[in-house]
């Protein structure tokens, strides 16, 4: 039983922990922007410079002194709280309208650059897999280590990339519009994927997954069936007669219970908070966006840099061999290669020319925070151990932040601003479509 001292002196230490964590973030992320870089690389290059990378090998290990082992399960349920709440506005903010446009262009966008890099991330995996086949004394079957690794190398973080197009002022042009909805459709089908690859790992033999894809397919179910009517029905009466009620409270209710019951189903939680999201009504949208949406965000942003000292605290590039960084070497070439040619190729294809479909590769390589939500799954759940952890999150901190630089390389600040003048035009460009199949605007 902890002395109550104890704890208090343990909750003092976390609050300060946290204190310095919120300061760390902010500067980096300034600094970021000031870099022409999102403000999640600050944050995350924050994460790892505060963990044994840089201000553990400082003389008294301040690291520990700061973040010791008792006050990190605290730290991680904040970090935790803060992840679904950002899991949610996630699924929220799929603009579902946008995604439907462009089938052909978008679904050949989307498959392309979730299927090249897994099966190249599948073909790393079999060259590092006798490096990394055990942690923490356990044997990782090689079709867990694989599909984890192939499916880690699939992601685009949709909400970074959203940033980076505002931030370029291409939002509205085909080729940011092309993009955006490909990473929107490929987050959908990346977390779906990776619930099965979780289920699989954790799953108590074939009896076992087989139990876990039954219970999900009924949560799924039950969350179009019954949930969303409900929601509906309660937002209706919110938006008619309750004013005094506190939706983002009910809300955030909503999703942990969500969160919840995908835990005990054998999948993450991240997954119940993601498809809370996606079965949460959008209309009436002011209401939504000031009274749910506004201080769920504003909530996570608070908790969300915790998250990122919880990642950096695991991330140990001091301690990273030769080999280690030829297994980098190994896992930014496929990373990136496959993203390239991916989502380039048929960008290609559907009547873009190279300049714009190598830039669609580019945008398409941003991973972001969402990469790092994945790569912690697979460590919390032994897949990963914690050399190969380090390279994945140096992995995804490359990929995101090459994005801004190259942009205006591929797209000078003339030819930037000619694209961008042609989303506003009245006769914007349209990429063009397979016969029989009705064109619609992409850059709106």
């Amino acid at each position: 039983m902890t002395h109550p001292h104890a704890a208090e002196a343990l909750q003092a230490t976390a609050i300060a922990g946290i204190a310095g964590i919120l300061i760390a973030g902010t500067v980096l992320a300034h600094l970021a922007r000031r870099v022409r870089q999102p403000a999640v690389i600050g944050e995350i290059t924050a994460g790892i410079l505060l963990g044994p990378s840089l201000l553990g090998l400082l003389p008294g290990n301040p690291t520990q002194r700061l973040f010791p082992d008792e006050v990190r399960p605290l730290l991680s349920m904040v970090a935790q709280l803060g992840l679904l709440l950002f899991m949610f506005t996630v699924g929220w903010e799929l603009d579902w309208t946008t995604m439907r446009r462009r089938k052909s262009s978008v679904a050949g966008v989307t498959a392309g650059s979730i299927l090249a890099p897994m099966l190249l991330g599948l073909g790393v995996a079999a060259v590092i897999y006798h490096s990394h086949s055990h942690v923490n004394g356990e044997k990782v079957p090689f079709s867990s280590f694989g599909l984890y690794l192939g499916v880690s190398m699939s992601i685009t973080a949709f909400p970074v990339l959203a940033r980076i197009l505002k931030d370029n002022n291409l939002s509205r042009t085909k080729i940011g519009a092309l993009a955006l909805t490909s990473a929107a459709f490929g987050d959908v089908l990346a977390w779906c994927l990776l619930a099965g690859v979780v289920a699989i790992v954790t799953a108590s033999g074939p009896s076992g997954f087989t139990d876990t894809l039954w219970m999900s397919a009924g949560y799924g179910a039950a969350m179009i069936v019954v949930v969303r009517p409900l929601l509906a029905r309660g937002v209706a009466w919110v938006s008619k007669r309750g004013t005094g009620v506190h939706l983002a409270t009910l809300v955030t209710a909503g999703l942990l219970l969500s969160a919840y019951t995908t835990s005990k189903i054998g999948i993450h939680p991240i997954f119940g908070a993601f498809a809370f999201g996606l079965v949460m009504p959008r209309k009436p949208e002011a209401l939504l966006e000031q009274r749910m949406l506004r201080p769920l965000q504003h909530a996570g942003e608070l908790m969300l840099p915790v998250y990122f000292i919880v990642t950096g605290l695991s991330v140990d590039v001091a301690a990273m061999s030769l080999t280690a960084w030829s297994e980098l070497g190994l896992i930014l070439a496929a990373a990136i290669l496959g993203k390239l040619l991916g989502a380039g190729l048929p960008a290609k294809s559907f009547g873009l020319g190279w300049r714009e479909s190598t830039g669609v590769g580019v945008l398409m390589n941003t991973r972001g925070l969402t990469e790092l939500i994945i790569l912690g799954v697979g460590l919390n759940l032994g897949v990963l151990d914690q050399t190969l952890f380090t390279e994945m999150v140096l992995m995804a901190l490359i990929t995101t932040a090459m994005t801004g630089p190259l942009l205006p390389i591929l797209f000078p600040r003339s030819r930037m601003d000619l694209i961008a003048g042609a989303a506003k035009a009245p006769s914007r460009a349209r990429i063009p479509e397979p016969a029989g199949e009705q064109t619609s605007d992409l850059a709106g």
